[in-house]
């Protein structure tokens, strides 16, 4: 009597999104067979990190547009001090918007990944549940933090500058900056507290990866290194344009060396997976 298979169905897949899982296993060096369940959730993860960056774009345009207004009341109203309340609210509900989207993107992520869980016919024994140190690493945490808190410093220093255009701009910087702060440490808990999807020891060194690289995705320091620019340079006083763009410049060359002397995804997948 022939036997029938009871393990559960494989999601459909598009021969896309199947190359690009093939694509990206070769990329890593991970010697194994893209499954339909690792095809589905790279490619909702690539979708839904080009939906975050437009929301990153999109609240940096937000914070633009609010420094527009008040030179445009200024320049055609006859203002002489900003609409400072007004401005300061609009921006605060669209950064508050942008972050209720970021968590339904987020949460759309972690959907693909239940339903990949679920649809697994067994799973690896004793799978671990990587920390903040083995999934972001104290290299990239310590950046990130210093990159938030040097914008943060900027923003502050201008609020000292005898002149309310540059202190009204600074305000809204650190709106903006607190923004990028919440987003960046709810999706780094939830990324942390996500059930681990693995089969065997293929997919779980490939669930590892993708967390690594979410977690390095998401602390790009694009915002911070963009929106003071965007937002002060060329009202603000010289030494403060000064410290602006020594904040990028420096902040490549750090980027640059945390990035060659911290070790590969595939490494730091396979040192979590050591400990188990």
């Amino acid at each position: 009597m022939p036997k029938h298979d009871t393990s559960p169905p494989s999601p459909p897949v598009r021969p896309g999104d199947l190359r690009q899982a093939t694509a990206w296993l070769n990329h890593h060096g991970l010697d194994t067979t893209p499954t339909p369940l690792l095809a589905a959730r790279l490619a909702v993860r690539r979708r839904a990190r080009i939906a975050f960056h437009i929301t990153l774009a999109a609240m940096i345009i937000a914070a633009s547009l609010a420094r527009v207004q008040d030179l445009l009341a200024r320049a055609f109203l006859g203002r002489t001090e900003p609409d400072l309340p007004l401005s300061l609210l609009g921006l605060t509900v669209s950064v508050a918007a942008l972050l209720v989207v970021q968590a339904l993107i987020f949460r759309w992520v972690r959907r693909a990944d239940r339903r990949a869980g679920a649809l697994l016919s067994r799973r690896v024994a004793h799978t671990l549940q990587p920390g903040w140190r083995a999934v972001l690493g104290l290299p990239h945490a310590a950046f990130t933090a210093a990159t938030l808190a040097a914008a943060f410093l900027l923003a502050t220093s201008a609020l000292t500058v005898d002149d309310t255009t540059v202190r009204h701009a600074a305000l809204i910087l650190m709106v903006g900056l607190a923004g990028v702060a919440a987003s960046l440490a709810l999706q780094l808990r939830d990324l942390l507290a996500g059930p681990v999807v693995a089969e065997d020891e293929a997919s779980l060194t490939a669930d590892v990866v993708m967390r690594v690289e979410d977690a390095r995705d998401l602390t790009a320091p694009t915002v911070p290194w963009t929106l003071p620019v965007v937002l002060l340079f060329g009202t603000a006083p010289l030494w403060w344009n000064v410290a602006s763009m020594a904040l990028i410049l420096i902040g490549v060359a750090v980027a640059h060396i945390v990035a060659t002397r911290t070790p590969s995804t595939v490494t730091v997948a396979r040192q979590a997976m050591s400990t188990r």
